[in-house]
C-alpha cells in the first residue's frame, strides 16, 4: 500500500433523535466531533411504519398555496 494516502480514521459520537448516544469509527470530522441524526432506524417510516411529515423551510404550505386552486369548480 501506498503511504500518507488514507483518510484519518477516528472515533466520533452519534447522537439518535431520541437523545441515545453511541462511538462508532468514521472518516468525518475530527476526532471527537458529534453527529446528531435528524432520521435514523427508530424515527423513519421505512422501519416504524408510521408516516411523518418533514417539511423543511415550509415547503409543504408553499405547495398547497401554489395548489389549492387545482380541482376547485367555479360556479
Amino acid at each position: 500500500m501506498k503511504a500518507n494516502i488514507h483518510p484519518d480514521y477516528h472515533e466520533i459520537n452519534i447522537i439518535m433523535t431520541d437523545g441515545t448516544a453511541f462511538k462508532t469509527m468514521s472518516c468525518m470530522g475530527k476526532a471527537g466531533d458529534t453527529l446528531r441524526l435528524d432520521i435514523d432506524p427508530k424515527s423513519h417510516p421505512a422501519w416504524t411504519g408510521v408516516q411523518r411529515m418533514v417539511d423543511t423551510g415550509g415547503q409543504v404550505a408553499k405547495f398547497n398555496k401554489k395548489f389549492a386552486s387545482i380541482g376547485a369548480r367555479k360556479a
